[in-house]
């Protein structure tokens, strides 16, 4: 049994793992081609990752090591295992690959959340669901139905949005050029997120995005595509 652990939300089905930031680490640990388990972790459940001090996922357990926070655990895999084909291109290209990640996390996921959050609770576990509507609904003032009422036309912003990746993808396969790296899980992990829990399809066909995710659900022997869900382009 490997000595690391990763502990990643999952829905009703223990299968179904949706959480975007959970899907950069066990994509950072694939690139690094670092053995592990992981451990299937419910929102309400705080108590079993109380041991991390805080309350969110993924929390990665390394040996001795107890780490949380997406980011934060890429650096300490690319510091750690420096042998390991690099997660940023070399260190020159961690600047860059940090813009993208808080570009992604600020703007990215903000479109995204108004597409697909209405969805999330029909793949939660009841204690779940209750938890995830009650303090999503007290975060934006609204319940999720109103948040998600005009995703129709929602859409066309996210697809606006990911022109930069689209201008990107003309020059090579992957926004880390011939391969994927952090960059391409970055950008990847909300659409990973978005088909694993809703099947309000977010790109057109037709869009050099989709055919990109289409490569990142294939990396690694099919690691995300694996993971039950729908459609990211209809």
């Amino acid at each position: 049994m490997s000595s690391r652990t990763l502990y990643d939300l999952a829905g009703a089905d223990a299968a179904r793992r949706f959480s975007p930031f959970c899907w950069r680490t066990r994509l950072a640990l694939a690139h690094k081609g670092l053995d592990h388990q992981t451990v299937p972790w419910h929102m309400s459940d705080k108590d079993a990752i109380a041991f991390s001090g805080q309350g969110k996922v993924p929390v990665l357990v390394d040996g001795e090591q107890v780490l949380s926070d997406s980011w934060k655990i890429a650096l300490y895999l690319e510091a750690t295992y420096p042998d390991a084909p690099s997660l940023f291109g070399g260190e020159a290209g961690m600047p860059a690959v940090r813009f993208i990640n808080a570009w992604a996390d600020t703007v990215l996921m903000a479109e995204v959340v108004k597409l697909v959050m209405v969805d999330i609770p029909g793949h939660m576990t009841e204690a779940d669901a209750a938890y995830f509507r009650s303090t999503r609904e007290a975060r934006f003032g609204a319940t999720l139905e109103s948040v998600c009422a005009n995703r129709e036309q929602d859409v066309e912003r996210l697809r606006q949005a990911l022109l930069p990746v689209r201008l990107a993808l003309r020059s090579a396969p992957f926004l880390g050029g011939d391969t994927p790296h952090y960059a391409d899980y970055i950008v990847f992990s909300p659409l990973q997120w978005a088909r694993c829990i809703s099947n309000f399809p977010l790109l057109k066909a037709d869009d050099p995005v989709a055919d990109w995710a289409e490569r990142m659900l294939a990396a690694f022997d099919g690691l995300a595509a694996k993971a039950p869900g729908y459609k990211i382009a209809a």
